[in-house]
């Protein structure tokens, strides 16, 4: 007996080993498998600049950044359409950067063409389709401050309207919490998009590149994340912290232009 199961021992071991073998594959390719570090997961951020079409400072630093942004035209001020020509060019996307009522403020503020609560809708209408053929290449729309057309429900059903006719989307830049620009888009089959972080509000380098920094946390609950800087008194600001700080963040993040979050709609054919 002691030999049978001495015998039934050493075969049991060998049908383990063997399993074993089965499962894990030759030595240096399970060693191998060990050595190889987990994929890291990359992704999607996309980077707004508003304020571009009134010559203002930091523009060309901004466009000349070696990695896609989307840049956000104001309508009707002296260099809304070259900004909206020199972005396209560099490859970067276009959007219309509507002025739109805020809660308090100057609507001197605002600049021309804003879209306020008082107008009638045949004006709003006018004014949203104004501002889009005025700048060239442009793909969508964000709203310029807006904290109190944004949460005006006729008015962003008009403006929806508009975009679902003209295939634009909209990006929600979130002025207001109370917004309610992503409901009525979706109520007209528009998409709509949402900002998730200011990143110059503070006008230092170092703040500016501490938002930075913070997209990749937000892109964690926010996938993609998108993010807003701007042109002005900040702009060469932001566009020195983009520039020094972005390549840093490419293991873990792709910074990508708006158009690539979304399928556009197919252009129409002609009969």
């Amino acid at each position: 007996m002691p030999g049978i199961r001495y015998r039934f021992c050493r075969l049991f071991a060998a049908s383990v080993l063997a399993g074993a073998s089965l499962f894990t594959g030759p030595p240096e390719l399970t060693a191998a498998r060990r050595d190889e570090p987990a994929a890291a997961t990359v992704r999607k951020a996309a980077i707004i600049i508003d304020d571009l079409g009134n010559n203002m400072k930091g523009t060309d630093e901004i466009l000349d950044l070696p990695f896609p942004i989307t840049a956000a035209v104001m309508p009707f001020l002296p260099s809304s359409h070259s900004d909206a020509e020199k972005a396209f060019g560099k490859g970067h996307d276009v959007i219309v950067h509507l002025p739109m009522e805020p809660r308090s403020g100057r609507k001197s503020w605002l600049g021309p063409g804003v879209i306020s609560t008082d107008l009638s809708d045949d004006e709003v209408r006018k004014r949203v389709n104004a501002a889009i053929d005025d700048i060239p290449h442009a793909i969508g729309v964000n709203n310029h401050m807006g904290s109190k057309a944004t949460a005006d429900e006729r008015v962003m059903r008009l403006v929806m309207e508009v975009l679902h006719e003209r295939g634009l989307f909209f990006l929600d830049s979130h002025t207001n919490y109370r917004s309610i620009a992503c409901r009525e888009a979706k109520k007209a089959g528009v998409l709509c998009l949402e900002n998730h972080l200011f990143l110059d509000d503070i006008h230092t380098k170092s703040k500016v590149t501490q938002q930075i920094q913070l997209i990749g946390a937000h892109s964690k609950a926010h996938q993609p994340c998108i993010a807003i800087g701007h042109v002005g008194a900040k702009g060469e600001i932001t566009a020195s912290a983009l520039r020094d700080t972005v390549p840093r963040l490419k293991d873990t993040l792709s910074f990508v232009k708006l158009s690539e979050l979304y399928k556009p709609p197919a252009p129409e054919t002609a009969p």
